[in-house]
């Protein structure tokens, strides 16, 4: 196996979807608030060592006319009517000027935005996704982002699915085939 170790230059911490709607959610096997918690120290460590922070959100037009609507089994858990502030991202992340936003429309972080050109334009390499939920918009974002050639690094205790079941379902069989599954911990070692 090869040694963890992370260039800050060339990597970027990507946080799906950490906004008031979303994380106040009931999730598994953590809270919304425990991932912001472990966001927020990978977020500090990387940002003082130059690294890129990407907060990514979800948010329809107010008529929702721009969402996907196939026809599905099991509807979105937050659909209808949603409070005013539901797409604001959670004031605990400290958000600053010089981090990057995608608004995004869909599950995955990709499609339909900016990200990749922003990422390849800043020499980035490595991507470290963290957020809500791990088996919807984490996933979709990692499957992309190996499609794109992406190193990545899934920070499983900065994750929460709507179940523990669809959260380790993904950490144990879909991201190690997709980049390398660590902790907070491992993760901000690895920064050094």
């Amino acid at each position: 196996m090869e040694p963890f170790i992370l260039d800050a230059k060339t990597t970027a911490l990507v946080a799906i979807d950490l906004q008031r709607g979303v994380v106040a959610l009931p999730t598994a096997p953590r809270s919304g608030a425990k991932v912001v918690r472990q966001t927020v120290l990978l977020a500090d460590a990387l940002r003082a060592k130059g690294g890129l922070i990407v907060w990514v959100r979800v948010a329809p037009a107010a008529d929702g006319k721009d969402m996907l609507r196939p026809i599905v089994d099991v509807q979105p858990a937050w659909g209808g009517a949603r409070a005013a502030d539901w797409v604001e991202l959670v004031p605990e992340l400290a958000v600053q000027p010089h981090d990057h936003h995608v608004t995004k429309k869909q599950w995955g972080a990709f499609y339909g935005t900016d990200l990749d050109l922003q990422l390849r334009r800043r020499g980035i390499q490595t991507i470290v996704l963290t957020g809500v939920a791990t088996s919807i918009g984490v996933e979709s974002t990692a499957r992309a982002a190996f499609e794109h050639g992406y190193n990545q690094v899934f920070v499983a205790d900065a994750m929460a699915s709507r179940s523990a079941a669809e959260h380790d379902h993904t950490l144990q069989h879909i991201f190690p085939r997709l980049g390398r599954v660590r902790s907070t911990a491992e993760t901000l070692a690895a920064l050094g």
